[in-house]
């Protein structure tokens, strides 16, 4: 495997910093673009293990963190930067690294069948961009939630009251900022920027994956997800949470993680290889979700 981290600027300020891996012997001209939730980072526990299964399934994988992460060498160190944070920017990101990828700016050559897999937020972030950008031919999520607003009344009068509200970074302890931008963001932009709306535009192949016992995003938000696709399936993996028992720093894979990757590794495998209009199945013609 070929190892080769990069840098894009965001035209809007900041840089996003990624990884890229290549099979050592290239079998298929498809990438996938892994993306990072809430309080996450593209090196958090289980990512680097899950994107080497996927370059061992002979994609070439794209791993990044968003810009205003927060995260600095593996640690929250740039406050600043993740109190100021908003959903429409990690959008602007993400569509940003997929153009990149398939124009071949990060890869040396363009590649037109992406993969996208999100993880929690990283998730909802998948599932608004693959609703609108045509790039994305097949989607994969990972406890991803279905609605971003999810603050209390009083929550937001103290927030607007203050301008800053502080999340616990439990693994850390870490009190972590949240300036008023990203509250703001959400609420002015409740259509634009709802999962459950946009599920129902998403034509690529989606497989949508839940733990059933996740405490952080209910698996309903899951199940409600992929009801709202004509274009998912939805696997949830019973007794497992959302990790899939996954701790960083990374201990090793469970058997639930191994399942989650197993069940996207053949939902790519499926949808990022060339198929002929001849061989689509009648559920791929019915549903207008065929493979590219």
């Amino acid at each position: 495997m070929k190892f080769q981290p990069f840098r894009l600027e965001n035209p809007l300020g900041g840089s996003i910093l990624g990884d890229l891996r290549i099979p050592a012997t290239r079998v298929s001209d498809s990438a996938v673009v892994v993306v990072h939730g809430f309080k996450g980072f593209k090196d958090w526990g289980f990512f680097p293990f899950l994107c080497e299964k996927l370059v061992e399934a002979g994609h070439i994988v794209v791993s990044f963190d968003f810009s205003h992460n927060g995260v600095v060498a593996g640690e929250f160190r740039d406050l600043e930067s993740f109190a100021r944070n908003t959903i429409t920017r990690e959008l602007e990101e993400l569509n940003h690294v997929l153009g990149s990828v398939s124009d071949g700016s990060v890869t040396g050559e363009p590649l037109p069948r992406l993969g996208l897999l999100g993880h929690s937020r990283g998730g909802a972030d998948a599932v608004l961009a693959a609703a609108k950008n045509p790039l994305v031919r097949a989607l994969v999520t990972w406890g991803a939630l279905d609605h971003l607003d999810r603050w209390t009344d009083e929550t937001v009068q103290v927030w607007r009251r203050d301008g800053v509200i502080h999340v616990v970074n439990q693994r850390t302890g870490q009190e972590l900022p949240l300036s008023i931008e990203l509250m703001e963001d959400v609420l002015s932009n409740r259509e634009r920027l709802d999962p459950l709306r946009a599920a129902r535009s998403v034509q690529a192949p989606w497989l949508v994956i839940h733990g059933r016992d996740d405490m952080t995003i209910p698996s309903v938000e899951g199940e409600r997800l992929a009801q709202a696709s004509s274009c998912a399936s939805l696997k949830v993996l019973e007794g497992t949470g959302h990790t899939f028992g996954a701790v960083h720093p990374f201990q090793g894979t469970t058997p639930a993680l191994d399942t989650a990757i197993e069940f996207s590794v053949r939902h790519f495998g499926a949808h990022l290889r060339r198929v002929p209009p001849s061989e689509e199945t009648p559920a791929e013609k019915a549903s207008g979700c065929s493979s590219p």
